[in-house]
């Protein structure tokens, strides 16, 4: 679906939810080769989030894994999300017809979690939130 599709006639709720899941997924096993095992987007506003459990390993991370270097593992992963990142925004751009303003990844070793984190330039019609700003 491209931007004005999404515009035009736009996913709401669970579709949405499971386009943005299958997307990101379809992404990492396109690049990295696997995906998760699990995976479920959150939206709240303008803020969407996708949780992805159990990736598994590459033989050449649990190498560095039982070597005990985690942390060389996380690092790597990041640097992946890093490299896909424009990627990513693209397919929440087209899916959402909103512009991505920030992305954020975060990697996890044990337990196995990815999150990746999209700030968007409106909030997404049926998902909301309650804003407290300090009075002036």
């Amino acid at each position: 679906m491209d931007a004005k599709a999404a515009v035009d006639n736009p996913l709401t709720g669970g579709h949405l939810l499971a386009a943005i899941s299958t997307s990101i997924v379809g992404i990492l096993r396109e690049h990295y080769g696997r995906g998760p095992m699990k995976a479920k987007t959150y939206v709240l506003d303008d803020i969407i989030v996708v949780v992805m459990r159990g990736s598994g390993f590459t033989p050449l991370e649990q190498t560095i894994m039982n070597s005990g270097e985690p942390d060389r593992v996380i690092a790597m992963r990041e640097d992946f999300q890093r490299v896909m990142a424009t990627r990513y925004r693209e397919t929440i751009e087209e899916l959402t017809g909103r512009k991505v303003l920030a992305f954020l990844s975060q990697a996890h070793v044990e337990p196995d979690i990815t999150m990746e984190i999209f700030f968007v330039d409106g909030p997404l019609e049926g998902f909301g939130a309650v804003e407290i700003t300090e009075a002036e």
